[in-house]
């Protein structure tokens, strides 16, 4: 018997088993990736029997990235809901934690834009009060001596004024320049989300595609496990007719037990990696469902290298966040100049004064106000110096995503051409491993061989079909990424996998 095979396929199948999908170490950082404040850290790839980007799915990865994560939605169904790979990644834009997080920060970048304009815009407050007041003249207005007829302490006297106050930047380029950077911001947050929305098809997608690899194991385990039980079966009748060994019958039996063993582990594997897909798209926790699309075998034919990296620079999503990010922080530094310029506002309040409710008159005061820095202390060269801080850090992050997005383009058509002469190879020697088993049976049958040929002829077969499922997985997910890289994840990733 060849007892490599079993650790091979043991080795194998680990490398089999590191979950989650395309992208799930930089989704450790991606999620915010290009918005104000939050940097992305370098891309890792952990394989699914070869380079791809798949890690293992554990809680403190989940805490780590949001893009794991999903917030459950709906109520539980006692049947197992029909799932379509459409379906899945329209539950996870919906409900993917990254893709709702990334909303939520263009809304609080929306939020700091306002905050920026209220110092162009007009501010209006009224306010209303009545008090009571004693007023000691010789303290308050300097009276001295004693003037007939007033008392040196007037009152107790009432007070009402009820008044409306305007104020008005009328020429404030600091904060103009700070709205307009604010402007720049919200434009980064928005393509941020979009960014999101495209490592959320990655991630569903490539989830999706690993249920299908992992119910193709089952399926592949239960066939061979059911060959194994034919071999078994075979050689135990043979036995009692006197034309095999009993060391053939127990050969046979251990060869069953290693089937059994392996259907139990493809089996649970399945479970858990629909429980990954379950999580990732927010379906009700205990929600059990079926998957119903097929991603068949499909060459892709792809545009040149030059043309992907040219459609990769004017639509990927995180590329332009960084963009808008550089503009704000050129902005800032802008307005950080600025404020050694002379601002001008104007500010009035009218309203109505008097000594009680039905005894008043009304009043208005209004003014203008020339502002000129002369020094401030050297704030305004501190803030210069963090603002050309800001701007460098801006424009060396956007250096580093445009040399990130060519090696990911140049790596992704590398893992196309490499994936589709896999998926050819393991076709190949799938067939040429089943016709060497059925040779081996046919041997064995007629009293040609032991079973040691066959047994050796059905870890081949497993082995040409884990390979086999591998690749194929391999290829697709290596289409999504091509997808993904590009920046049409999100509107092209079916056509992708039809090889369109």
């Amino acid at each position: 018997m060849n007892f490599l095979a079993p650790k091979m396929l043991t080795a194998d199948r680990a490398r089999l088993r590191t979950k989650l999908t395309a992208f799930c170490v930089a989704l450790l950082v991606a999620p915010l990736y290009g918005q104000s404040g939050l940097t992305a850290a370098s891309q890792g790839t952990v394989s699914y029997g070869a380079p791809t980007f798949a890690v293992q799915n554990t809680p403190d990865l989940q805490m780590q990235s949001p893009y794991l994560g999903g917030v459950p939605t709906g109520k539980v169904s006692p049947t197992a809901l029909s799932l379509s790979l459409e379906d899945a990644v329209g539950r996870g834009l919906r409900q993917n934690l990254g893709g709702l997080l990334s909303s939520d920060a263009v809304s609080g970048e929306r939020g700091e834009r306002w905050r920026a304009l209220s110092a162009l815009l007009p501010n209006l407050t009224t306010d209303t009060s009545f008090g009571v007041h004693q007023v000691d003249l010789k303290a308050t207005i300097g009276i001295k001596i004693p003037v007939p007829g007033v008392p040196p302490v007037t009152g107790p006297f009432g007070v009402f004024d009820t008044r409306g106050y305007l104020d008005q930047s009328v020429f404030n380029w600091e904060s103009i320049e700070r709205a307009r950077s604010s402007a720049a911001q919200v434009k980064s947050a928005q393509y941020s989300y979009k960014n999101a929305r495209e490592l959320i098809v990655v991630v569903v997608v490539s989830n999706y595609l690993l249920v299908i690899a992992d119910q193709s194991q089952v399926e592949s385990a239960l066939a061979q496990r059911d060959t194994a039980k034919v071999l078994f079966d075979q050689t135990t009748d043979q036995k009692k007719a006197g034309l095999a060994a009993a060391v053939d019958v127990l050969r046979s039996d251990v060869e069953l037990q290693a089937r059994e063993q392996r259907l139990i582990v493809a089996r649970n594997n399945l479970a858990k990696q629909k429980l990954v897909l379950a999580r990732a798209i927010g379906l009700p926790a205990g929600q059990t469902f079926d998957i119903t699309t097929e991603v068949a075998y499909q060459p892709l034919t792809t545009s040149t290298l030059d043309e992907a990296l040219q459609q990769a620079y004017t639509s990927r999503a995180d590329y332009k966040s960084l963009t808008k990010q550089v503009r704000s922080a050129e902005l800032q530094k802008q307005a950080a100049s600025a404020e050694r310029y002379p601002t001008l506002s104007a500010t009035a309040d009218y309203g109505s004064i008097g000594t009680n409710f039905a005894s008043n008159h009304g009043t208005i005061n209004a003014a203008a106000t020339l502002r000129l820095p002369i020094f401030q202390g050297g704030r305004v060269h501190g803030d210069n110096l963090v603002a050309d801080s800001l701007l460098v850090k801006a424009k060396q992050r956007l250096e580093d995503i445009r040399a990130s997005i060519d090696q990911e383009v140049r790596d992704t058509f590398l893992d196309l051409q490499d994936t589709a002469q896999e998926v050819s190879v393991a076709q190949n020697a799938v067939r040429l491993a089943t016709q060497t088993l059925q040779q081996s049976r046919d041997r064995f049958a007629s009293g040609v061989t032991d079973n040691i040929e066959v047994v050796q002829a059905q870890e081949s077969l497993a082995d040409a079909n884990d390979t086999y499922i591998a690749s194929l997985y391999r290829y697709n997910t290596a289409k999504v990424s091509l997808a993904r890289a590009i920046g049409f994840a999100e509107s092209n990733y079916a056509l992708y996998l039809k090889g369109q």
